[in-house]
């Protein structure tokens, strides 16, 4: 049984990985709903947090029917990250996860996310202070090594649990690789089979399908596995249930109203329902974009981008529905 503090999982269990512009409240949700085990937030700027930015605040909604649910924060300066994990602490998510992973220029050149690679005692300071200053359970999410001339997970997960996480999730990928080529998951597997390691591994890397998170827990021998980019347009991936077409573009309307719905809750005084109709379109338009269900269907391109240039809920469900006739 693998458990993180006082979180118990079943078997085999996998997560929703953190991703910014995609693991709002409702894609959480409806993850949690086809069977994700752990589900975790955008992730938090520790420096916009502290300074209050109420785009940033407004990421640390949780509710009580996505849990467990972890909230994860990055940043450079160790004060912020202290600061921030105890306002974190106060929303109550079930674990905190530090982001040394993220390997984009914004964040990672600027010394955060995976730019911590590049100054590992500043990486385990923050780590040790954040572990000090507050009581839930707190976990790392990083890549193998900045470049391939410094592949360090090896020592650096031994490193990062004598600092008292909980747990570990390891992106297959340096930070030169960003996203590219091959998630290469044998020095995961080293992590995990080293004697001296007792947190739980988390993989994390080009799983697409429960099928193959069951072939990387067989070969790896990982206490879970995380899904990142695979999810976009698809929640059901984390289901053992083979959805229909109609079932699956009803999860995608379904989806669309969240938005919109939860666009429009936080509109301000004097801003129009159109705008939140119109935000929370554009926010859908990355899963309509990389859902696998329009994949095959012969000369769909015209109906591709006429769907991700609609810009009226009418417009866009009628879109939808043409499509879904194609399949009757």
């Amino acid at each position: 049984m693998m458990k993180i503090g006082s979180i118990e999982f079943g078997p085999r269990p996998v997560f929703l990985a953190p991703m910014e512009d995609v693991t709002d409240v409702g894609f959480r949700l409806l993850c949690k709903r086809f069977g994700a085990a752990m589900v975790y937030t955008e992730f938090v700027s520790a420096e916009a947090l502290v300074r209050d930015v109420k785009s940033t605040v407004s990421k640390l909604q949780i509710r009580d029917e996505e849990r467990p649910v972890g909230i994860q924060i990055y940043g450079r300066d160790t004060d912020a990250m202290v600061e921030a994990a105890r306002r974190v602490e106060e929303a109550g998510p079930d674990l905190i996860d530090l982001n040394f992973g993220c390997p984009v220029k914004k964040v990672a050149g600027k010394g955060a996310g995976a730019g911590m690679l590049q100054n590992i005692p500043k990486m385990l300071d923050i780590t040790r202070r954040v572990v000090d200053a507050v009581s839930v359970p707190v976990t790392v999410k990083t890549r193998l090594g900045w470049n391939h001339e410094q592949l360090i997970i090896t020592e650096l997960a031994e490193q990062l649990q004598d600092c008292g996480i909980q747990a570990l999730t390891i992106h297959g990928r340096t930070r030169s690789q960003m996203y590219t080529g091959e998630a290469d998951w044998t020095l995961i597997g080293e992590v995990k089979r080293n004697p001296r390691i007792h947190i739980p591994i988390i993989g994390n890397g080009d799983i697409t399908s429960l099928d193959d998170a069951d072939a990387h827990f067989e070969q790896y021998g990982v206490d879970a596995v995380m899904i990142g980019r695979a999810t976009f347009g698809c929640p059901w991936i984390f289901s053992r249930e083979k959805l229909t077409f109609n079932q699956k573009l009803d999860v995608l309307e379904e989806l669309l109203r969240i938005n919109v719905e939860r666009i429009g809750e936080s509109l301000r005084a004097g801003e129009s329902k159109d705008l939140a109709v119109e935000r929370g379109i554009i926010h859908t338009r990355r899963h309509l974009a990389a859902t696998p269900i329009f994949k095959g269907i012969p000369n769909f391109r015209p109906t591709r981008i006429a769907m991700l240039r609609a810009t009226s809920m009418d417009e866009l469900l009628d879109i939808l529905e043409q499509t879904r006739q194609l399949f009757q």
